[in-house]
């Protein structure tokens, strides 16, 4: 009984609108605007429940203004008075209640300044007092997710409009964002590679003289940046063999596993270590260690391996020593590896190498675009791993001087970052993983993009500040990024699996609240060499296969070259 009477007053309140409600075409005046659509039910923190009338939300839905059209519904917002101010909520799920009534979960995302007019300014992330039961329910209005979204004077890029408006502009804050690092998630073929092309375009433009490296492992992102970056592959990239630490060096040259392999690793230890002290440039440093980043010969390398084994009484125990040197004449000698184990490689261009990788000056191209597709598949991680680590070295190493913050982009993060801690590759895993930990130190952000977050270690998405989620059609990648989300962010999950190509969830520290944004269109210039063949259309096409054929065989033989 106790129901029915106050469904009856809560019917009754909303009635007394209801001659003026809007309907399609009408131009709202403030008053209709600020009608109430329902009442708070339940406070309980952060997640709370509020009724709605369905035929208030019905009359709505044809509202001209788009924000008080989606009032009410997933995903949307609707705001409650509290005092002076305008209390900004999202809905999370929606239900039909026993007195026919509407029942919605929402989530408080912050409060603004309540004008005279109904309007808001000054919004501002957080709660401060909540509403009572009881309290009305309003739409939002376009002007109220103005007030929202407004882009602070912070240092901001603009990546696209606001859902499910058309004119508000989404914004993401650099310094927030970097700095606690950022992810980027969605599926193959949701947009994911243009989408970060645009937002990496965006940063060069507002920061010419940025410093951002980013491991392409695919050959994507070359196209896209060729006017605003410097593009580095297996023929022009130099990375000298000596810059690798001892670790890196045991996942090159090392074949054995168990027992034998440390046996392996405490024979290379202390040749590597003979033949970083007999360079001259060992003579200019207190300490020489295994891992530090001296020039070495490789025939002094593999001389001091000889002369090891040769110390030997024993003719069995020579055979650590001959794997060794079996693997090191097989790098020298196969071209693969030339961009890295080339004779040429000995003399000391760390200073010049590190210049022109982390745009030190940048020249107005802060951004090095580093193309792995053409490193041999066996030492790819190492390759990732050597410049993951000469970014965080170099970080360290240069507190004391002008602090130069590098963004690193990793493309694919799930194969250099993976779940299984057993999979081949731990160097780039351990850099990676400490970067994300530590990096904000040091000034070293890190950026994740991948299609698979579930494959990705635990623990390296939450130390991500800011997610991007672009459509995740897995389940398990859809909890993965649910654990990894904010609380207040959970209303828009639900819409993950629902977004169009090219329109994302951001929540985290480089948006004032979570945001839906469709994506900026970007030049076709400025975009990757990322889109799908069409089948139907090339299946048409005919003539000059033996061509083909032959160009082909040329360069899958020549490894591109």
């Amino acid at each position: 009984m106790t129901d029915n009477v106050e469904l009856k007053q809560f019917l009754d309140e909303l009635s007394t609108y209801a001659d003026d409600a809007p309907t399609g075409g009408h131009v709202p005046t403030s008053s209709e605007k600020q009608a109430p659509i329902g009442q708070v039910l339940e406070i309980a923190g952060s997640g709370s429940q509020i009724r709605m009338d369905p035929e208030r939300l019905n009359t709505l839905a044809d509202h001209k203004d788009p924000s008080v059209a989606m009032s009410g519904q997933v995903g949307s917002q609707v705001k409650m008075a509290v005092g002076a101010s305008w209390l900004i909520a999202n809905v999370r799920t929606m239900r039909s209640g026993e007195d026919g009534t509407v029942r919605a979960a929402i989530d408080f995302l912050g409060e603004g300044e309540r004008l005279q007019s109904g309007g808001m300014r000054n919004f501002r992330r957080g709660v401060t007092r909540y509403p009572i039961p009881g309290s009305a329910v309003h739409p939002v209005t376009t002007d109220d997710l103005r007030s929202v979204f407004a882009a602070a004077d912070d240092a901001h890029v603009e990546i696209g409009t606001v859902y499910p408006t058309d004119d508000i502009r989404g914004a993401l804050y650099v310094d927030p964002m970097l700095s606690k690092h950022f992810a980027i998630l969605g599926s193959t073929g949701t947009g994911k590679s243009t989408s970060v092309a645009l937002i990496l375009h965006r940063i060069s433009q507002l920061s010419p003289e940025g410093h951002i490296v980013m491991i392409d492992p695919h050959g994507e992102y070359s196209a896209a940046f060729k006017g605003c970056g410097e593009l580095f592959n297996v023929d022009n990239l130099q990375l000298p063999y000596w810059l690798m630490n001892f670790e890196e060096h045991c996942e090159v040259l090392l074949t054995t596993d168990g027992a034998e392999r440390q046996r392996d690793a405490d024979i290379l230890a202390k040749c590597l270590l003979a033949a970083r002290m007999k360079t001259k440039a060992a003579e200019q440093f207190g300490k020489v260690t295994v891992d530090s980043p001296i020039p070495y010969l490789l025939t002094d390398l593999n001389a001091i391996l000889v002369n090891e084994m040769g110390k030997l009484d024993r003719a069995g125990d020579t055979t650590p020593f001959q794997r060794l040197k079996t693997k090191l004449d097989e790098l020298k000698a196969d071209p693969r590896y030339a961009f890295m184990f080339s004779g040429m490689m000995v003399s000391d261009t760390m200073g010049s190498f590190i210049a022109k990788l982390f745009r030190l000056p940048a020249n107005g191209k802060p951004i090095s675009i580093v193309d792995v597709s053409g490193v041999p598949s066996d030492i790819t991680s190492v390759v990732v791993s050597v410049l993951a680590r000469m970014v965080f070295d170099y970080a360290i190493w240069s507190r004391t001087e002008a602090q130069r913050p590098i963004l690193l982009v990793c493309e694919e993060a799930h194969r250099y970052v993976p779940k299984d801690e057993n999979a081949a590759g731990q160097s780039v895993r351990r850099i990676l993983e400490r970067i994300a930990k530590e990096g904000r130190k040091y000034g070293v952000s890190l950026g994740l993009i991948t299609q698979r977050p579930s494959d990705l270690a635990e623990g390296v998405l939450s130390q991500c500040g800011t997610i991007i989620s672009m459509r995740l059609n897995n389940d398990r990648d859809q909890a993965c990024v649910r654990a990894a989300m904010p609380e207040g962010a959970r209303g828009f999950l639900d819409a993950i699996p629902a977004l169009r190509n090219r329109e994302c969830i951001v929540c985290g520290e480089g948006v004032a609240i979570p945001i839906r944004v469709r994506f900026d269109d970007l030049e076709p210039e400025k975009r990757p060499a990322s889109s799908d063949p069409s089948f139907a259309a090339l299946w048409r096409e005919t003539g000059g296969e033996a061509d083909i054929i032959q160009r082909t065989i040329k360069r899958w033989r020549g490894h591109g070259r």
